[in-house]
């Protein structure tokens, strides 16, 4: 999608309109970098002051982020979804996890209940493609490819509310499996989503919601496990550079015997 030279008339405003336009159409991705200011005033022949004003007007809508010297990016998809980054970037991990919780699983149980036929080979697809980017190791496609079935799921509810109301969190709930998945995908904390997707093709809503329900709290489960153990090797460190004793991680066969989480839980612990 081009942008276009503006009439005269509410100049400002219809040049925040088609900045907007880029970023809610997806032709400008959220964590993207837009175009620089001169290439902003080229394209769209207009004043350089209004570029710059529009572009202020954005960001303090919360949909873009100005980084002095790195550039703007964007932020979020709506004035809304810029107001919830803002307002809950801060939250504990908990209570994001609640209110995941309570959106994927009203939205698991309605999905169930009203999904068409095709929007199920959707979701078979979305299943496939998360399982796949699992597979190859980076966190990034895999945070993609999760964020896209959860998404396609809160869709099939047919509840516009909901799914409008899901999608503005959308950048909030990216950013906390980012933080899940950081220390690496491994095999033992793969959470399988199949058991969802049978639900809903079986048109089981309590199923449905109660697979939906318990996925976030898994995941907090194994952020809590990653937060003490960063936490007891903080602590460790600290005391050992105090007598000036190696580290752990310093001592031969440190990583084998730090291992990962306590195997009881890692049957239980996954992203997503």
């Amino acid at each position: 999608m081009s942008l276009t030279s503006p009439r005269r008339a509410g100049l400002s405003d219809q040049v925040i309109a088609q900045l907007r336009n880029q970023i809610t159409s997806g032709e400008w991705p959220v964590g993207s970098r837009i175009p620089t200011e001169p290439e902003l005033v080229e394209q769209l022949g207009v004043a350089r002051n209004t570029v710059r004003e529009a572009v202020r007007a954005l960001a303090h809508n919360g949909l873009l982020d100005i980084r002095q010297g790195s550039g703007t990016y964007v932020r979020a998809t709506s004035e809304l979804a810029g107001v919830m980054h803002r307002r809950f970037s801060g939250a504990s991990p908990r209570s994001i996890a609640e209110v995941r919780s309570t959106l994927e699983s009203s939205a698991a149980r309605l999905a169930a209940e009203r999904r068409t036929e095709s929007e199920l080979r959707q979701l078979e697809t979305l299943l496939a493609r998360r399982e796949e980017a699992w597979a190859t190791g980076e966190p990034e496609r895999f945070v993609t490819a999760d964020t896209t079935f959860h998404l396609a799921v809160v869709a099939a509810s047919h509840n516009e509310v909901l799914g409008e109301l899901y999608a503005d969190l959308g950048d909030l709930l990216r950013n906390w499996l980012r933080e899940d998945v950081a220390g690496g995908l491994r095999p033992e904390h793969h959470l399988d989503h199949g058991r969802l997707v049978e639900a809903i093709r079986a048109g089981d809503g309590e199923r449905a919601a109660e697979e939906a329900a318990g996925y976030p709290f898994v995941c907090l489960g194994l952020k809590e496990l990653y937060a003490a153990a960063r936490e007891e090797e903080a602590e460790e460190r600290a005391r050992r550079g105090a007598t000036g004793a190696p580290t752990r991680q310093d001592t031969p066969g440190a990583h084998a015997s730090r291992g990962g989480p306590p195997e009881s839980s890692a049957q239980e612990d996954g992203s997503g």
